[in-house]
């Protein structure tokens, strides 16, 4: 209806209908790889090769050794709901294949310039198909080796639209990189070779193994320390067997983004199995830290409906607790029977001077250590300015607070005029240290350490690519990074707060703010780094403080704008009233 007039009910023309299904599939760039790889894995290709230019809004051209397409069924292979894998519903409940709805390279074609070049084995010579938003504008006869190549070109160019809302090139490219790095995970037996404008971006080795795969992801280190699931066929739930990898627990990560899972060779997204991995390592990682783990989790294709969203990355099980189960014990058996020993010779650089082992008496450590680690406590040296205080001092957010001491080397007790007060040390640092650096970022004094030796880092290419996407952002925050080529960076300086700590974690811990698209709306990138960087800085539970050391962080928390809650929402403290506690000394009445 418009401006009241009702409008009369009639077909869409073919045209708008690809268009709108297309929209269900593809996406951005990356959705056109995902689909054309999954179609030359189920045409049984060895080799892939996929080359990307800008982003995936130039082209994107796959080439593949598969079995290719006969010749009289190349323009069929186009037609909405064609496909070689389904002849009937009951077949829906045996999907085998990764695709399967026969949508994909009709929908790619309606929105796109795409070039089609393939040939069976079993033929003499190939053809070539070329099409215009859908339309067939010349096929001809090609001679080829078999296999097929498919050339995407100017995609969305007749939905300006759809192409305007692409993100910047940098970020495309990096969900590309994801997908194809999955893929490889998931058929380690498979040649996988990325090329972003002419340079190799990634190539998986193709051995057959999963570890080569991950090394190749996440480099030597990472990928060699992380522990083999090894499938126990005799104790499979209900037919699901569970293999892949997970990280022992000294190797963690800020989000859940580097749990990857796949469910009979198929990239998914499911939260319950996600849980069930962070179940897996239960009281064995520290708050708020999060494993990264490669899960390939198999059952017969009656026990999974993928047929559930175009896109094919949801899905639904017939016996979701049984999967689930088996997942976590997988994962738990594998973390109890084979993670290393920690080495801890030493205590923590944080506590200068101590050079004695972890074993026995770690109390009368941290006791003795206590004094000479004050002066690495970032925001309580006395030479730091104190925050401003709040605008209005009529609305002093907090009571005045005196300190009583410290419960489990954890939280300060403290007294107010309505009552006491349990303040986790951990978060009120943590809201203590980003507000002084948002402040400091506004007058541009944000202060920065240079390393003593530049240090070169091989990161994952999306976390290298989200860092270069945000440099000077990062730069108004204290770090000093330089492009590397190929998912290195080089590394001048970090933000003050966090010189001491490893850089390679700093860095990690920024991209994986980044990666974490659920910023609130007029929130700033800086913003969202800062609390990654104030969380890894502030003072950790199980740090004893001098009595001086707490008075002095609950004055700068009541100096804070939001002093109740850390950057992340956790609560700083809590509040028993004068009332409860008469209540619970049965104090109550005359």
């Amino acid at each position: 209806m418009i401006a009241g007039i009702p409008m009369s009910i009639q077909i869409l023309p073919e045209e708008v209908a690809s268009q709108i299904a297309a929209g269900e599939v593809v996406e951005r760039p990356s959705s056109v790889v995902k689909e054309l790889v999954e179609n030359s894995i189920d045409a049984g290709a060895s080799d892939i090769r996929v080359e990307v230019r800008e982003g995936g809004k130039g082209s994107i051209r796959v080439v593949d050794d598969g079995s290719g397409v006969p010749a009289d069924q190349v323009e069929l292979a186009f037609e909405r709901h064609s496909t070689s894998k389904l002849r009937s519903s009951d077949d829906l409940e045996r999907i085998t294949t990764l695709g399967f709805r026969g949508e994909a390279l009709a929908a790619i074609a309606a929105v796109s310039r795409l070039t089609f070049t393939t040939r069976s084995a079993a033929e003499p010579a190939g053809t070539v198909l070329r099409l215009e938003g859908g339309k067939v504008i010349r096929s001809e006869e090609t001679g080829r080796p078999p296999g097929t190549t498919v050339e995407v070109e100017d995609l969305f160019f007749n939905l300006p639209a759809r192409r305007k809302f692409l993100r910047t090139e940098r970020t495309e490219r990096r969900h590309i990189d994801s997908w194809l790095t999955s893929y490889a995970m998931a058929y380690p037996g498979l040649r996988l070779t990325l090329y972003h404008d002419g340079e190799m971006a990634f190539q998986s080795p193709g051995s057959g193994h999963l570890r080569d795969v991950l090394v190749a992801v996440y480099g030597l280190e990472v990928g060699g320390a992380l522990l083999e699931i090894v499938p126990d066929e005799a104790q499979a739930m209900d037919g699901a067997r569970v293999a892949g990898f997970v990280s022992p627990p000294s190797l963690h990560r800020a989000n859940r983004s580097y749990i990857t899972l796949f469910v009979n060779g198929r990239w998914v997204r499911d939260t319950r199995l996600t849980y069930a991995v962070i179940q897996a390592y239960h009281t064995l990682l520290p708050g708020g830290r999060y494993p990264l783990a490669v899960v390939l989790v198999s059952l017969p294709a009656a026990g999974v409906d993928v047929n559930v969203h175009p896109a094919k990355a949801e899905i639904r099980f017939k016996d979701g607790d049984a999967v689930f189960r088996a997942v976590q014990r997988a994962a738990r058996a594998t973390l109890l029977a084979r993670s290393p020993v920690p080495m801890a010779t030493h205590l923590p650089s944080a506590w200068p001077g101590q050079a004695t082992t972890w074993a026995g008496q770690r109390r009368e450590q941290l006791v003795a250590a206590g004094a000479a680690w004050t002066d690495r406590l970032p925001a309580l040296d006395h030479g730091q300015p104190d925050l401003p205080p709040p605008a209005d001092a009529r609305a002093r957010p907090l009571p005045p607070l005196r300190v009583v001491g410290q419960l489990g080397a954890t939280y300060i007790v403290a007294e107010g005029p309505e009552g006491m007060y349990l303040v986790d040390q951990h978060a009120a640092h943590e809201r203590v240290l980003f507000e002084r650096m948002l402040a400091d970022r506004v007058k541009a004094e944000v202060a920065s350490q240079a390393l003593l030796e530049a240090k070169t880092l091989d990161l994952p290419p999306e976390s290298a690519g989200l860092l270069e996407e945000n440099l000077q952002a990062l730069l108004a925050l204290g770090f000093d990074l330089e492009p590397f080529g190929r998912g290195t960076l080089l590394v001048r300086a970090l933000p003050a707060l966090v010189a001491e700590e490893d850089p390679r974690q700093v860095l990690e811990d920024a991209a994986a703010a980044l990666a974490v698209d659920d910023r609130p709306l007029g929130e700033r990138v800086e913003e969202t780094v800062a609390r990654q960087v104030c969380k890894r800085a502030a003072v950790k539970a199980g740090k004893v403080l001098s009595h001086e050391e707490m008075r002095e962080l609950i004055a700068q928390l009541e100096r804070c704008t939001s002093p109740r809650t850390c950057p992340h929402g956790r609560p700083t403290m809590i509040h028993l009233s004068v009332d409860q506690l008469a209540r619970q000394f049965g104090r109550e009445g005359p």
